[in-house]
């Protein structure tokens, strides 16, 4: 029988999915307790902790450091959309080799969303966590050695503050099943001198033919001022020991969006530069910026880092004005290695497969009455969904969707495929689910501050 069955998640509990095949046994989905994850003492912290939440897989790397004066990476690097051949890297340059821990803080630290926020007139760069870009010129070097001896490298490109000092870098020509290793090169311009950042790694993932044990993380809602650490989030420590049998890496991460939070988290991201702001300040942090040095990502948004709670594509919100939509979501594509199509899907392995949806830009309005027409993924994504998982012959297929699916969700919500309204095309999309007996077909949620495993019983 087919089974749609939905995982939802939140960031103060630990959820483990693997994907663990050999040669000649039957393949295993196992959602692991948190006691199996290694999660070390840390130090008390000034910091609360509510929002946030994922599932898991696997990685490892490493490198040496090499700095020169002039220009840094206090913002690191990522690496998104990992296929079998090819992958994404975005870099930035920063003119200071660390954030800035000592800038000014706001008060309050946070506010609810639909609230007028006062906060002082001064530049982005002055509040605390800042990473102020520095113009000038970046490369990426990689290989598969750690040694670099045979790296390839791309050319170099020109940043500066139109990018907040960054760029996206799409590698091609890779091995699949395949450890790379890489390192980024800056330098203030063409004869200036050459710094390179700490070496990281990732590892392709398998051909399409191929059986591979796959160990996989996904999260979702970080809250800033809701951090238990100093440096981050503790979570990031434990998922940086994920695979059971060698307390390793992740294979990779799905971030299901809120990954930062405009509109709630001070002070509210009203301007570019201070979206750029939340997006500095978040991952420089040291836990975040180590992890995503090891465990390359797939990148999704949702309303708190597209624009505002509950948002759709025209909506005005005076309370985060002048920002407007569309700058909101341009932003978010600076700021993550994504590439032009934000719903996609990646096969890794024999074994598993994985879809990413978007929840935001093709939506109707919330208010507007349930109809044939209302829609959250719209017309062509919701053509792309069926047919790809129809194509698909991978033993287990995960959907990864900012927002639940299946349910249940609080009676008061208005956003996602769970609600009432948006019934007509949830209600669509679980039938067909059925109808076409799909199994072992998954959906992991993001968005609800809670965790659960629930199953459509129709």
């Amino acid at each position: 029988m087919a089974r749609k069955v939905e995982v939802g998640l939140r960031m103060d509990r630990a959820r483990i999915f693997g994907l663990k095949f050999r040669s000649g046994a039957t393949p295993t989905f196992r959602l692991l307790p948190p006691t199996m994850i290694k999660n070390p003492p840390l130090p008390s912290s000034p910091f609360r902790f509510r929002s946030c939440g994922w599932v898991v897989a696997w990685l490892s790397l490493a490198g040496p450091t090499a700095w020169s004066a002039g220009v840094y990476f206090a913002s690191g690097f990522q690496v998104g959309e990992v296929g079998q051949t090819d992958a994404i890297v975005w870099a930035r340059l920063t003119a200071e080799p660390v954030r800035r821990w000592q800038g000014v803080v706001p008060h309050p630290l946070m506010s609810p969303t639909r609230v007028l926020v006062e906060m002082p007139a001064i530049a982005a760069s002055e509040w605390e966590g800042a990473v102020p870009g520095a113009p000038g010129e970046l490369r990426v070097a990689w290989g598969e050695t750690p040694d670099f001896r045979a790296a390839r490298r791309t050319e170099w490109a020109a940043v500066g503050p139109e990018t907040d000092c960054s760029h996206k870098f799409r590698l091609t020509g890779l091995r699949p099943g395949t450890r790379y290793y890489l390192e980024i090169e800056g330098r203030s311009g063409r004869d200036g001198a050459v710094a390179r950042s700490e070496s990281g790694s990732f590892r392709t993932a398998p051909a399409a033919g191929d059986w591979d044990e796959v160990w996989f993380a996904v999260i979702t809602c970080q809250l800033y001022y809701q951090r238990d650490d100093r440096e981050g989030f503790r979570i990031y420590r434990a998922m940086s020991n994920l695979s059971p049998l060698y307390l390793s890496y992740p294979d990779f991460i799905v971030r299901t969006g809120d990954n930062v939070y405009y509109d709630r988290d001070n002070p509210r991201g009203n301007t570019p530069a201070l979206c750029r702001l939340h997006w500095q300040r978040m991952f420089s942090l040291p836990l975040l910026r180590e992890f995503s040095r090891q465990v390359p990502g797939y990148w999704q948004k949702d309303d708190h880092d597209a624009y505002f709670d509950d948002c759709h594509p025209g909506l005005e919100a005076p309370w985060i004005q002048p920002l407007t939509y569309d700058e909101g979501a341009r932003l978010f594509r600076e700021q993550t290695p994504v590439g032009d199509s934000l719903f996609r899907t990646f096969r890794w392995g024999r074994g598993l497969q994985i879809w990413l949806t978007e929840s935001r830009d093709f939506r109707s309005p919330d208010t507007a009455p349930d109809s044939p027409a209302k829609t959250i993924w719209g017309a062509e994504q919701k053509a792309w969904l069926k047919r790809t998982l129809l194509e698909s012959d991978a033993s287990f297929k995960v959907l990864v969707s900012p927002t639940a699916i299946v349910g249940p969700d609080n009676p008061d919500q208005a956003d996602n495929h769970a609600n009432e309204a948006y019934r007509r095309e949830g209600l669509e999309f679980r039938q067909w689910v059925r109808a076409q007996g799909l199994a072992n077909f998954y959906i992991v949620s993001g968005d609800r501050h809670w965790q659960y495993v629930s199953m459509d019983p129709r």
